[in-house]
């Protein structure tokens, strides 16, 4: 027996497509949307639409941005020398917020998983590589400490050793199968101070 009329239904079936949203999750979110002042939806709506339109990704360190470099890749006082390699742009900015690293990211968009289907060019390698060809001091290897973000740290490892550039890991300070974007900042801070050589 349906519940709601079709346009109720429609509504929580799309909401419920989001990641962690649920069945109830949904409903609450469709009625809180259909209890908002009708200009309060037509600007998040039209705001959907425009990031979604606007948003790609950044030329130099591919994290998504609306511009054609982020503000970390334009901006001057980074330490361009220095590349720590993330999986999304969550645990990128998950390191911006300790205040602490100076250099500029990479971000793969994914990590290797032969389980899931995902090899080396499945996420933004040959983007790293190209950047490589310029002058980087160090590469720092920040993927989570899952089987795939351990796969991946190796791979990029092998791939760069060859290059003459030192490769770091990030230290343990991040728990095996965590992922970075929920770790706290002075976890995720000491586990960047306490990065080894690969």
């Amino acid at each position: 027996m349906e519940y709601y009329s079709k346009e109720i239904g429609n509504l929580i079936g799309e909401l419920q497509k989001l990641p962690g949203i649920g069945e109830k999750g949904a409903q609450r979110l469709a009625f809180h949307i259909l209890n908002m002042p009708p200009d309060d939806v037509k600007h998040m709506a039209e705001t959907l639409v425009s990031a979604r339109t606007n948003v790609h990704y950044c030329k130099v360190c591919c994290t998504l941005t609306d511009s054609e470099t982020c503000p970390i890749c334009s901006n001057p006082k980074r330490n361009h020398r220095q590349i720590m390699v993330v999986e999304n742009s969550r645990d990128m900015a998950a390191y911006e917020k300790t205040g602490k690293y100076e250099g500029v990211y990479h971000v793969l968009h994914g990590a290797i998983s032969p389980m899931q289907g995902i090899g080396p060019n499945d996420i933004r390698l040959k983007e790293l590589m190209k950047r490589l060809e310029g002058d980087v001091d160090e590469v720092i290897i920040a993927t989570n400490s899952s089987l795939e973000g351990e796969t991946t740290a190796m791979y990029i490892s092998r791939l760069i050793k060859p290059t003459g550039i030192r490769v770091t890991r990030i230290a343990s300070g991040v728990p095996v199968g965590g992922d970075i974007e929920y770790i706290d900042e002075v976890t995720l801070l000491r586990a960047f101070e306490g990065r080894t050589e690969l």
